[in-house]
């Protein structure tokens, strides 16, 4: 007897976390349907059109928007930015450096660098 294995399949927020875009900028028949693992792969080998758009241009969704802007999520919702952003916004808060995105780019620093200090740590303690 074959078994036939079922597709595995995804909710398009999900696929659009997956190919960081932010979900309501996408088309309306990505929104809609489902997505498969084969599809998502086919997305990320091969992207459309809309999808190099987006990923250029956006709107981006928050997690791509910090890390464009070299800090947190946390960082940035207490700088004030709630709502995704456009490649060319993201581009004029660079510019502009805002006292907050200095501030939280100099806490995400120092969080990297006590990330590292604590792997160190724990690797010498390992040896």
């Amino acid at each position: 007897m074959k078994s036939h294995q079922s597709a595995q399949t995804m909710k398009p927020a999900t696929a659009a976390k997956k190919l960081g875009v932010y979900l309501p900028a996408t088309p309306a028949e990505f929104q809609e349907g489902v997505v498969s693992r084969t599809e998502l792969d086919a997305f990320q080998a091969n992207p459309p059109q809309w999808l190099q758009d987006l990923r250029n241009n956006g709107p981006h969704p928050r997690p791509v928007v910090a890390a464009r802007l070299g800090v947190s999520i946390a960082g940035l919702a207490r700088g004030g930015v709630t709502e995704p952003l456009t490649t060319e916004q993201i581009e004029a808060l660079r510019q502009d450096l805002p006292e907050w995105l200095e501030k939280e780019r100099a806490t995400q620093a120092e969080v990297r660098k006590e990330t590292a200090r604590i792997k160190e740590k724990n690797q010498a303690a390992q040896d």
